[in-house]
């Protein structure tokens, strides 16, 4: 199989020594750098396992040479000019599940390549944009919670390279953006649980890596000010967007003297981990408890009680932000300026049979 650099690692020795079109080879970048051939493969792949001025002398190598690191990857994809990169480092599972069926739904209606990378660590932030940059995409799309790095956003700018961002709660003046009102769909979840008559309400923070997390709890806290009810810090547990936070959340909340009557968490991940500890403490929901969510993914429909969510359209966001870059891609290509856009989507509370009166 090729690695995205064109070559079997394997067969690297003699591959390498052909000349692409009388341009640089991987050798020379190698000698250029200092370094073994092997390590400017890892480079060039992203590999985590190369020291940070290493990985900086080969791609400063590459750049003196103009090496192209992908031509087997751009031959193989002659009837796709375009290529885009999907950067993802997301905790929920089921959040990602939809965020990739939309890029790659309408990447294919669009007859673009889609090249989908992780990012797990912030120490790999920078290695990722270089990677992005040494393989040649187009565009970017960043889901959360990289949406919200610095690093990435501001890499791929000093790049050139068009991005989008979904799903932040501050979109970058270098980038555009798709979103929802994070801080009125949280205080409209809030908003109706009181108006079913509930006045403890738990909260579930979402992490505080991303600064949708920080609007969600605004909405909630503005929801209960504007119904005259006190914002009670022991009912407002800091969680991660994981499942297994989501437990601990609710363990905490539901070990109080006096326990909340209802549980909102900032998404479906943990909402579902509150029914689950509710179930185990023989807690009937909605009965004894209400628990409500965020985002409606299919984990909203695949827990019992089935989740009364905020219904945030992940995949149709994800399938315009590749529209979006499109539009950028092209707009560079033909030397327009590219002015970046800020959408706000709708969102929908989903009423199902996880809430009711306490």
């Amino acid at each position: 199989m090729l690695t995205q650099d064109g070559f079997q690692e394997a067969g690297l020795d003699q591959r390498t020594t052909r000349r692409r079109g009388g341009g640089q080879t991987i050798v020379d970048v190698a000698k250029h750098a200092g370094v073994s051939a092997m390590t400017v493969s890892r480079v060039v792949n992203g590999e985590a396992n190369v020291r940070e001025d290493t990985r900086r002398r080969v791609t400063e190598a590459i750049r003196e040479l103009s090496y192209s690191p992908n031509p087997a990857a751009r031959s193989l994809a002659s009837a796709q000019s375009i290529r885009i990169g999907l950067l993802y480092s997301n905790p929920s599972a089921a959040y990602l599940s939809e965020f990739l069926l939309g890029s790659l739904d309408q990447c294919s209606r669009s007859a673009i390549q889609l090249i989908v990378e992780k990012c797990d660590a912030e120490d790999s932030e920078q290695a990722a944009v270089d990677h992005m940059v040494l393989s040649g995409v187009d565009g970017v799309i960043l889901p959360p919670p990289l949406c919200d790095s610095h690093t990435i956003v501001a890499g791929l700018a000093a790049a050139g390279i068009p991005t989008v961002v979904v799903a932040t709660g501050h979109p970058p003046a270098s980038a555009s953006a798709i979103r929802i009102d994070d801080h009125r769909a949280a205080e409209t979840m809030t908003r109706h649980l009181i108006d079913i008559g509930h006045a403890r309400i738990g909260f579930v923070r979402g992490h505080p890596n991303q600064t949708a997390s920080q609007l969600r709890y605004d909405g909630y806290a503005a929801a209960l000010s504007a119904a005259g009810l006190p914002l009670d810090p022991s009912l407002v547990v800091q969680g991660y967007f994981t499942y297994h936070s989501g437990l601990d959340a609710a363990d905490a909340l539901l070990e109080l003297s006096t326990r909340p009557s209802a549980i909102f968490a900032s998404n479906d991940d943990m909402a579902a981990a509150a029914i689950a500890v509710a179930h185990r403490r023989g807690l009937d929901v909605p009965r004894d408890l209400t628990v409500c969510g965020f985002d409606d993914t299919a984990l909203a429909t695949t827990v019992w009680p089935e989740l009364t969510t905020i219904r945030q359209p992940v995949a149709e966001m994800s399938r315009h932000a590749v529209l979006l870059l499109l539009e950028s891609i092209r707009r560079k290509s033909e030397g327009k300026p590219v002015q970046p856009v800020n959408e706000v989507m709708d969102f929908t509370l989903i009423q199902r049979h996880s809430d009711g009166a306490p």
